[in-house]
């Protein structure tokens, strides 16, 4: 297979991935800012091939999902309460996402709580049960990887989810950690 039909084929999966993904997300992103971080890049090179994409850090978290600290919600690899992560990142997003819904639960007496509060309660809820996978990414990724020509899977060797678990690996230092 030539290289210019082997670069053709891979941006148009890296293309495709990107676009499916940001559908995915389009309702449920309140800023647009995951949407907007999504990136790829591919090369051929005469033995081997490259395959990169990027996306902001909560976006592996997004798509993967995150085990909680009492209730194992989902088969993630990543899990709260390992101190790996970034100190108060939760609590930072939960409470700007909180204030600009516009969010406020209220107390058994119906009066609204405050957004700090209601922050404090959310974050309490994913920490200890965690973030259900959404598979905004992976799922595209796997449905596009399908398409690549038979010639360059065979060339190169590839299946799908090594592929996958290399491009998380170089792109979230904590993947699979």
């Amino acid at each position: 297979m030539e290289k210019e039909r082997q670069l053709e084929a891979l941006k148009i999966f890296r293309d495709h991935v990107i676009q499916e993904a940001r559908n995915n997300l389009s309702a449920k992103n309140s800023t647009g800012s995951l949407q907007q971080s999504l990136e790829g890049e591919v090369a051929v090179n005469p033995n081997s091939i490259t395959l990169y994409f990027e996306m902001l850090e909560y976006g592996f978290y997004q798509d993967r999902g995150v085990r909680g600290v009492k209730s194992g919600r989902s088969l993630s690899d990543f899990q709260f309460g390992t101190g790996t992560g970034a100190e108060g990142g939760l609590t930072k997003g939960i409470k700007e996402w909180v204030k600009r819904k516009g969010l406020k639960f209220r107390d058994k007496k119906g009066k609204f709580i405050s957004y700090d509060m209601t922050a404090t309660f959310i974050i309490r809820s994913i920490w200890n049960r965690g973030i259900k996978p959404s598979l905004f990414f992976t799922t595209p990724f796997e449905k596009a990887f399908k398409n690549l020509p038979d010639e360059m899977v065979e060339l190169y060797g590839l299946e799908a989810e090594e592929l996958f678990d290399t491009i998380m690996k170089e792109n979230f230092k904590n993947y699979g950690d």
